[in-house]
């Protein structure tokens, strides 16, 4: 799995080279008969073939293979056959065999599922037949399977890495346009990005909410999950920093979340500092902690740190996911903005179910998000709707 000219073409072409060819330009190799599958039949002809990464690119001229366009077929040297397959068909998996296939950019195939199963049935020649997939990862199903398989092994690779062969102003473009961004992580550093079935935000959801600049904002917050313990061991700090931009009704206003600042193995007066640190930072006009935990505990740790700080203590009363969907239906309406930078936040997000949260540990940072949209945004509308009551 790779970004974007990552090199993933060039690891597969390599990859096949190292099953076809033997030690001489005649000599027999590991393999004889392989499948070359792309989404697109013109795909693997001009990527994985002819492209400039391709097979014949990277191949000696002693050992380049002929290609033969009315058979779709590559023929080396030494008599060993690649043939050319699309994932828009595949029934025509159906009838062939082979020791070994080069499968690219799986995870966009529309039919993706259908075809790799007939290719695994095709599978069936040779002592151990393999398969090598080079694809940037996209939460799909099949790629999702995969991954989970005892014999399958995974290797990574970021765009930056392959930065010598790239263009510099490629690389200056996408940096400043999307690192920071789950599109980012997914499309340049090669991570697989999964949202949870039921999910209560998604990575579609969160990258069209993505806010390209910041308005001058009228209120901002930062929120506090505080943990409950300290040391290496200790669960995260959530703090998030967020702020809102009121114009017209409550109903109209526009949230936007500035910074993930949660710390991690800290304790009470580690994280409160932390906290009103962030507050100084951003210009904070208040510091909201939850206190079900700590109860007073945590007002007075915050107090020590900064006897002035304005202060607000909240109590949840509901579970999480209760006090979290009215803060995702913000993110549906479209009023709520992300920065970059917030991607351990966002895949908290991804994770959070109307079942409950199915990432490991407690959804610190999620928590504290909550807490600082309720305040900026769920709360001055409650407070808007009571008869005879107007926020100034």
């Amino acid at each position: 799995m790779g970004g974007r000219g990552a090199g993933k073409t060039r690891a597969g072409a390599e990859w096949v080279r190292s099953l076809m060819e033997g030690s001489r330009p005649l000599d027999a190799g590991r393999c004889a008969r392989l499948a070359l599958v792309g989404e697109t039949i013109e795909q693997v002809r001009e990527v994985m073939i002819f492209g400039d990464s391709g097979i014949l690119a990277c191949s000696p001229a002693d050992r380049r293979p002929d290609w033969e366009a009315t058979r779709k077929r590559l023929v080396w040297p030494n008599g060993a056959v690649a043939t050319v397959h699309s994932a828009h068909d595949p029934e025509g998996l159906r009838g062939p065999q082979f020791d070994a296939a080069w499968v690219d950019e799986l995870a966009k195939w529309k039919k993706a599922q259908d075809t790799w199963d007939m290719l695994q049935f095709a599978l069936r020649l040779g002592e151990r037949p393999q398969v090598c997939v080079t694809t940037t990862p996209r939460n799909v199903d099949v790629l999702k399977t995969l991954l989970k398989s005892p014999s399958t092994v995974v290797t990574h690779a970021a765009t930056e890495a392959n930065r010598a062969h790239l263009a510099a102003s490629f690389l200056e473009e996408v940096r400043a346009r999307y690192r920071g961004t789950r599109l980012g992580r997914q499309e340049l550093d090669g991570v697989l990005l999964s949202d949870a079935e039921g999910a209560l935000w998604t990575s579609a959801m969160l990258e069209a909410n993505r806010a390209t600049d910041v308005p001058q904002l009228d209120r901002i917050v930062v929120a506090v999950d505080p943990a409950t313990t300290s040391g290496a061991s200790a669960d995260e700090c959530g703090i998030v920093v967020a702020g809102v931009q009121c114009s017209g009704s409550p109903q109209d206003w526009r949230a936007f979340v500035l910074a993930d600042c949660t710390v991690t193995g800290m304790g009470p007066s580690g994280w409160a500092q932390a906290a009103i640190a962030a507050m100084q930072r951003f210009g904070a006009d208040r510091l909201v902690a939850e206190v079900n935990q700590g109860g007073q505990m945590v007002r007075e740790v915050i107090r020590q740190v900064d006897p002035l700080v304005p202060y607000k203590g909240v109590h949840a009363t509901r579970g999480k996911v209760a006090r979290a969907e009215p803060v995702a239906a913000l993110y549906e309406q479209g009023r709520v903005r992300h920065v970059a930078g917030l991607d351990q936040l966002e895949d908290q997000m991804c994770r959070m179910t109307r079942r409950g949260y199915e990432g490991s540990g407690s959804p610190d940072r999620v928590d504290a998000l909550v807490w600082a949209l309720h305040e900026l945004m769920i709360e001055p509308a409650a407070t808007w709707r009571q008869p005879g009551v107007r926020i100034l």
